[in-house]
């Protein structure tokens, strides 16, 4: 039986909340170019590949509607640390399709979209609305949104069972910012925004190590809280150099009810040369502590109430290196299009988890026995390549 990757679901999850709120909380009353983008994209690293293409369409009508629509494909490949401990590998892919619409009105714009995933073992529905209102001569924008999404949580090996396993999660989002363009090189945004989920939160593949009277290791399924409250707030900010280049600095905090504080910060800068080519290089550091319920091992069976392993509930941190460059494309046969450009972005990650140890360690064989005994075993870390090359049309 496979161990589905609810890391990468949370990950795409995040990203997808992420690109909601940069949407709805920095665009100003004018309405998004008219565009097509291709894109590819592919995350390689601890064991496990994600890859598949993306496209997306965005058509105004007159000058006060614009229309898009995303279709996105990912195709798991995972033999992680987590599956190969607790499962075998596996191959599945997730389908999402995405339909939304801005309405401008004077100053005040009024966006709505609605998303749909589904994979082997998880469906999720998403509606989204958001405002944004610019002020003061339109040098301060104040933007609000809300999304909700209704989940549900599959588990595939259960055909022989009598009860199928199957349960619900909701998550509501709900986020706030002010931007304000200081100077004519300067501009800043802060943002806020409250998360609930409720349901079922964990894996329903997952399982925690705890050590028996006898000394050996046993396994039982994890148990999280059916709610989840977390609150994070950034501040953006992006200075335009004189010579053409910008310089872009985020810092992030978060908190939530299950007992974990993270902070990340960022910072990119994009150059210009000549009319063709734009390069961007970054920096990312992220850290955060654990769960109030993780442990790597626990003492006995039933130690708490709730009982989590997921390297993802551990304290870890991770950095990321950056860069990207996009040219222009400028021909006779493309005068039909506003623009067309080609981008490439390689991002290099590095893992570090300070309390999640490499399971795989103590894991013999009955050809060979295992390197360490549990809760021995080296602390995890790995690396990952996230590469994105897509094609924009304006027209």
């Amino acid at each position: 039986m496979a161990v589905t990757n609810y890391r990468a679901l949370t990950l795409r999850k995040l990203l997808a909340g992420i690109a909601l709120t940069i949407t709805t909380c920095t665009q100003a009353a004018v309405l998004p170019e008219e565009r097509t983008e291709f894109l590819f994209h592919q995350f390689d690293g601890g064991g496990v590949t994600i890859s598949g293409p993306s496209v997306l369409v965005r058509k105004n009508v007159k000058e006060t509607v614009s229309l898009w629509g995303n279709y996105y494909v990912d195709s798991v490949t995972s033999a992680s640390v987590d599956v190969m401990t607790q499962g075998s590998p596996y191959t599945e892919e997730r389908l999402q399709t995405s339909l939304g619409a801005d309405f401008l009105y004077d100053r005040t714009t009024v966006s709505t979209s609605y998303t749909e995933s589904s994979e082997d073992d998880y469906d999720a529905q998403t509606i989204s609305f958001g405002i944004s209102q610019d002020m003061f001569g339109d040098l301060t924008t104040v933007a609000m949104g809300f999304s909700r999404g209704n989940d549900i949580v599959m588990r595939n090996g259960d055909e022989d069972e009598e009860v199928q396993f199957e349960d619900e999660a909701t998550h509501s989002r709900y986020n706030f910012a002010v931007t304000q363009i200081l100077t004519k090189s300067w501009i800043v945004s802060l943002v806020g925004e409250t998360v609930i989920d409720e349901g079922f939160l964990n894996n329903p593949y997952r399982s925690v190590r705890y050590t028996q009277p006898n000394g050996n290791i046993a396994r039982q399924p994890e148990n999280y809280p059916r709610t989840r409250n977390s609150d994070a707030f950034a501040i953006r900010s992006m200075y335009y150099i004189p010579y053409r280049a910008a310089l872009k600095f985020e810092y992030r905090t978060y908190s939530d009810s299950w007992g974990i504080e993270a902070s990340n910060y960022e910072i990119r800068y994009i150059h210009p040369y000549k009319d063709r080519w734009k390069f961007t290089g970054k920096y990312r550091g992220y850290s955060q502590t654990q769960a109030n319920f993780y442990s790597d091992l626990f003492p006995y069976s039933n130690a708490q109430d709730f009982l989590a392993s997921d390297k993802e509930m551990s304290a870890f941190s991770d950095s990321l290196i950056g860069v990207g460059v996009a040219y222009e494309v400028k021909s006779k046969y493309l005068r039909m299009l506003d623009k067309l450009t080609l981008n490439l972005y390689v991002d290099q990650m590095s893992f570090d988890y300070e309390n999640f140890r490499n399971h795989r360690l103590s894991q013999g064989t009955d050809d060979t026995p295992a390197e360490y005994a549990a809760g021995e075993e080296p602390l995890y870390s790995f690396d990952a390549t996230v590469i994105r090359f897509f094609v924009s049309i304006w027209y």
